[in-house]
């Protein structure tokens, strides 16, 4: 692995790190627990339940725009606009 790809691995992991440790708010009790073990899942059901729930929000959206997109009013109308293509 070369240098530069190097670094990229490194602010990528400590980037994924530091959000992970950002999210819990720090308490004696979080700081005082045991480790979980070995054969405890990574994903909890509450965090399963939050990804699906997202996923589930983010294809509602994606096919909302994709499908119904060009009947809103907010988008306009494709149709005014001609798209010429440039040979060259």
């Amino acid at each position: 692995m070369k240098a530069i790809q190097m670094l990229w691995v490194n602010l990528i992991m400590d980037t994924l790190a530091s959000l992970a440790l950002a999210t819990e708010l720090p308490s004696e009790e979080l700081l005082n627990r045991r480790p979980y073990g070995r054969t405890k899942p990574l994903i909890s059901r509450l965090m399963l339940q939050n990804i699906a729930g997202h996923a589930v929000y983010q294809l509602a959206v994606i096919f909302t725009i994709l499908f119904a997109g060009q009947s809103s009013p907010l988008v306009g109308r494709s149709s005014q606009f001609r798209h010429e293509s440039v040979a060259g």
